[in-house]
């Protein structure tokens, strides 16, 4: 048994497809089909059912698929420990990073791409929910984000600061000079809310659920940047997390007085796995950049 064909078989076994899984393997369709076969006969079973419908994994392609992929997440995390042993700082380091969390990473990257020109950085934008899934395959290092709602089993999740959700508006917004902002009187403005998904909307529809409130909401997007230009140069308000407009100066940030709106930002990692060096430094630059308090903790030095 090679690490190979567990590499191939879980790779097929993610996408039940075998043309989807060589073309992202960067293999042909005959060599995957070869090496999985020679597995099946190695183990002496059959690990898929292939039929005209499509392919599905039979009762011990389940039972080895864990230990299969268990295996991989071991030799990787023997790989990367010798790299980072040898203090090459070398490799890639993978993040994933929601869209509402993102704009306070812009001085960490420039900071760690200058101090480490050799490690390869993959920044992933996508949806929590998108990057808890990469996160639990492997296929980034770390997730940069709000603090979920819901828990996940095989990842733990770390404060790295406070934040909130507020309303945002334009510096010469009437809102723009109040302390807090009472749900009811929003309703009276015309909101650009963040689309269904991003932490700010799904936190804000907690909060507003069954509450009776009607808002007045014309447009929804799921593209940040949009959605903060539009508010700059608008009377439209819209609900994001303090830490969204960082460096924003046409835009002020007002909290809402209601409860629910705490918003702690969190790296995520898989538990009882091995960290990179790089991820490690990164998290410390990240704790340590204007955006984000120096408040590092314990957990960056434990490996």
């Amino acid at each position: 048994m090679e690490l190979r064909q567990l590499k191939y078989f879980c790779k097929t076994a993610d996408s039940l497809n075998f043309s989807e899984a060589a073309k992202s393997l960067f293999v042909t369709q005959s060599t995957l089909s070869q090496q999985i076969k020679q597995l099946e006969t190695e183990l002496g079973v059959q690990l898929f059912q292939r039929n005209s419908h499509g392919v599905a994994l039979t009762e011990m392609g389940l039972e080895l698929l864990p230990y299969a992929k268990s295996t991989l997440s071991k030799a990787e995390s023997c790989i990367e420990h010798i790299r980072d042993v040898q203090n090459l700082m070398t490799g890639t380091l993978n993040i994933g990073v929601t869209y509402t969390f993102s704009p306070t990473l812009n001085e960490t990257l420039l900071t760690f791409m200058k101090r480490y020109p050799d490690v390869k950085l993959n920044i992933y934008n996508k949806t929590m929910e998108e990057l808890m899934s990469m996160l639990e395959k492997r296929d980034v290092d770390i997730v940069l984000s709000f603090k979920p709602t819901q828990a996940y089993g095989r990842i733990e999740s770390h404060i790295l600061f406070d934040n909130h959700l507020d309303v945002v508006v334009n510096k010469n917004h009437e809102l723009a000079t109040c302390k807090s902002i009472d749900l009811t009187k929003l309703q009276q403005y015309k909101i650009a809310l963040p689309g269904k998904g991003l932490q700010a909307r799904n936190q804000f529809d907690i909060i507003v659920a069954n509450k009776g409130y009607e808002f007045d909401c014309p447009i929804e997007l799921n593209e940040v940047n949009i959605l903060l230009k539009i508010v700059s140069h608008s009377d439209f308000v819209t609900i994001l997390s303090e830490a969204t407009i960082y460096g924003e100066q046409n835009l002020v940030a007002v909290p809402i007085d209601a409860p629910g709106t705490q918003m702690e930002g969190c790296v995520h990692v898989l538990k009882d796995s091995y960290r990179k060096c790089s991820a490690i430094e990164f998290v410390k630059l990240l704790c340590e950049s204007e955006s984000i308090k120096k408040k590092a903790f314990n957990w960056l030095h434990s490996s």
